[in-house]
């Protein structure tokens, strides 16, 4: 919008539209944290942050958490707030370990799938047919799966769990392969090797996205493009959305909103379920109690970082998956991570101060100079701090992002037919 424009605005009493983030702001973004990584790399002379090796496990952190957003992103862009989502994936995890033990792993992705689908009917006969509150239908199937799922596999695997394997534990499954690319991936790894400001970094990321890469990932990154073009290029997508914009408008349209909804919510369980699947398939192997650890929970989180977009969402779950794979891989990464944040708090303080916001620059110069003297007062981080580490940033995260959000108008309204003539 010019300054022309956004003046008239003004002078109209009507809001000024806000920018939408571009993709070479992305892009710059992007580059921009890459040369801070580098730098703080060559200081601490740990380049942990940027390597191969931690991309690759941010990566399949982030599967799980972004396939439970994208659950999240379908179900409320059709006007169902699904906080079940953390009992879907567990439907997932028990489904997919059971098919994977008994048939094949590719098989237990299609069972996973369809046992997160089926938590997702059980939400939408709850809450779009009998028009109960979301929120507690959702709470209702968080406690519901899992327990369902806790008590089948102690029944089924009896004689499994009797030899010593564990009270919550079933059979492993075979496990799905995995992609690198031979002539690329080596090369990559010796430039990364001799740590060069910025082109060893830049190898290191890259290495990290063709380097030991589960099909899986593939597979949801395919998922995430897919239900953009689905959601918003296909007359299909438009009636969906338009359930969770504005459902009395659709009904008098002619669109079947409870049909609509119904698929909206099913498709979010299914996603659910994959993440799940994801997790007892490729991460462990096996179905065990509380595999999901919430992350059910920061797929909302993702989702609502996003902005209920999927290229929004796709990042949100980059960042909480990077943040997640740091305790599972270097813990001195985490104490690491503190003098980037310091340092990006203080471009973000001048960057407030150029914008003539001396509140906010204020504020962030007080957080990053309390995280200087934490950083430097400190030679490792708490280790209970460590695991905390995705929580914490999901709140920071959302805390941030709260001003600029646009949900659905209709989301979490109850809907009946026929209420608006």
């Amino acid at each position: 919008m010019s300054t022309a424009t956004a003046a008239r605005a003004k002078a109209s009493g009507a809001p000024a539209k806000k920018r939408k983030m571009s993709w070479p702001v992305v892009l710059l973004l992007i580059a921009g944290a890459l040369v801070l990584f580098s730098a703080v790399g060559m200081i601490t002379d740990n380049h942990s942050l940027t390597s191969s090796g931690q991309v690759t496990a941010a990566l399949s952190a982030a599967v799980p958490i972004g396939m439970a957003g994208l659950g999240g992103l379908w179900s409320e862009r059709a006007g169902v707030v699904n906080i079940g989502l953390e009992g879907m994936m567990v439907a997932g995890t028990f489904c997919g370990a059971w098919g994977g033990y008994l048939v094949s792993p590719w098989f237990g992705l299609v069972a996973g799938m369809l046992g997160g689908a089926l938590g997702g009917l059980l939400h939408a006969v709850i809450t779009v047919t009998f028009g109960v509150d979301h929120i507690v239908s959702g709470v209702g199937v968080n406690l519901l799966i899992p327990g369902i799922c806790a008590y089948v596999n102690r029944i089924y695997y009896k004689d499994y769990i009797s030899a010593g394997a564990g009270a919550n534990q079933s059979p492993p499954a075979d496990p799905l392969p995995y992609i690198t690319i031979p002539g690329l991936s080596p090369g990559l790894k010796d430039i990364e090797a001799h740590h060069w400001f910025l082109v060893s970094d830049v190898a290191g990321v890259v290495g990290g996205l063709v380097t030991n890469i589960s099909v899986v990932v593939l597979l949801a990154g395919a998922l995430i493009v897919a239900s953009y073009f689905a959601l918003w290029r296909t007359v299909f997508g438009l009636r969906l959305r338009s359930c969770g914009e504005n459902p009395t408008a659709a009904e008098s349209l002619g669109v079947n909103v409870y049909k609509y909804k119904y698929l909206a919510v099913i498709m979010s369980g299914a996603f659910a379920g994959l993440a799940g699947s994801y997790l007892s398939l490729v991460a462990a192997h096996f179905y065990k109690d509380g595999q999901t650890n919430g992350r059910g929970f920061i797929g909302l989180a993702a989702m609502i970082f996003g902005n209920w977009m999927p290229g929004g969402l796709a990042m949100g779950a980059g960042l909480f998956g990077f943040t997640d794979s740091l305790q599972l891989r270097d813990p001195e990464s985490v104490h690491v991570l503190i003098l980037v944040v310091a340092i990006a708090m203080v471009l973000l303080a001048a960057w407030n101060l150029y914008r003539r916001k001396y509140t906010a620059a204020l504020i962030t110069l007080v957080v990053s100079g309390g995280l200087f003297v934490w950083y430097f007062t400190t030679e490792e981080v708490p280790r209970p701090l460590i695991v905390a580490t995705p929580y914490v940033i999901t709140l920071v995260v959302l805390a941030l992002a709260s001003q600029r959000l646009r949900p659905p108008k209709a989301d979490g309204q109850i809907y009946r037919k026929g209420e608006g003539k």
